[in-house]
């Protein structure tokens, strides 16, 4: 599909996601919701990519819900279900709840303002950098609603329930450094230096990982977040290892190691993943 309010470029396995609407901070509207849902969709059907970048394009990530609406903004009154079982469902839940799914690893490069559903969709993303220049709000109840996105399940694993509360409840807008003193970015970098830095850590990644073995790593790791018990790891892991045990790439893995080079790994993410966690149930729809 043509996208409109984002733009999707593959180059040397990375996937850049370029949140496109500069003229108003790159606010989130129902299109850009669809846009990044289509997006991931077309990444997980792509070999080629191998590691995702999202950014925004101008002097902003995402200025939140675009508000030109007034009031009436949050009235879901009006809008047709978008639900299969005819209820509304939030566009942010739907875009987290799909980015959580990806085989792909996604790394946010902050670039400018994230607040609201700019910094929500965030949270699903494995690692967060940010400009130095960066704002970050959760203002949700300064706007008289609440936390969305799926962010009351991301947040408080995210950076601890006592930091998302007082970030959550005040709803104040707050700097780089604060976001990173509380674990919420994984660094912060000057505004030019940001893209690159983001960029070497997905060529890292796409450059000498096997990418089954990364989007199985990537799914153990989000699911057994909601574990009870380190049991579920291990049964869960046990499956994998018996997977990829077996794999062309394993074997490449450690016959590169002995031989001293570069691993060329070929299993393919797009063909499918061996299942590790029977009984796990897939959203219906995104």
């Amino acid at each position: 599909m043509d996208f409109k309010d984002i733009r999707y470029e593959v180059s040397d396995h990375i996937l850049t996601i370029t949140l496109h609407r500069p003229d108003r901070l790159n606010a989130f509207t129902p299109t850009m919701a669809q846009e990044l849902i289509a997006a991931f969709e077309r990444a997980d059907a792509d070999d080629d990519v191998r590691a995702v970048v999202v950014t925004g394009a101008g002097r902003g990530f995402c200025a939140g819900a675009d508000l030109a609406g007034g009031g009436a903004t949050f009235d879901w009154r009006e809008r047709e279900a978008e639900g299969d079982d005819g209820l509304v469902r939030d566009g942010g839940g739907r875009v987290a709840l799909r980015i959580f799914d990806c085989t792909k690893p996604v790394i946010a490069a902050i670039n400018g303002p994230a607040v609201g559903v700019g910094i929500t969709m965030t949270l699903p993303m494995d690692i967060r950098l940010v400009s130095e220049e960066a704002k970050i709000g959760f203002v949700f109840a300064r706007r008289g609603i609440v936390p969305e996105a799926c962010s009351g399940w991301f947040l408080p694993r995210v950076v601890g329930i006592s930091r998302a509360m007082e970030w959550v409840a005040s709803g104040r807008v707050f700097s780089a450094q604060e976001a990173l003193a509380g674990g919420l970015v994984r660094s912060v970098h000057p505004a030019a230096e940001l893209g690159s830095a983001a960029r070497g850590l997905a060529q890292e990644i796409a450059e000498n990982a096997a990418p089954v073995s990364v989007a199985l790593a990537r799914r153990l790791l989000w699911r057994m977040l909601g574990a009870g018990h380190p049991m579920e790891a291990h049964r869960a892991d046990s499956r994998a290892m018996f997977s990829r045990g077996q794999s062309d790439d394993a074997r490449e893995g450690v016959t590169s190691f002995l031989e001293k080079r570069p691993a060329r790994f070929t299993d393919s993410v797009a063909a499918g993943l061996p299942d590790v966690f029977p009984g796990y149930e897939q959203p219906a729809f995104y």
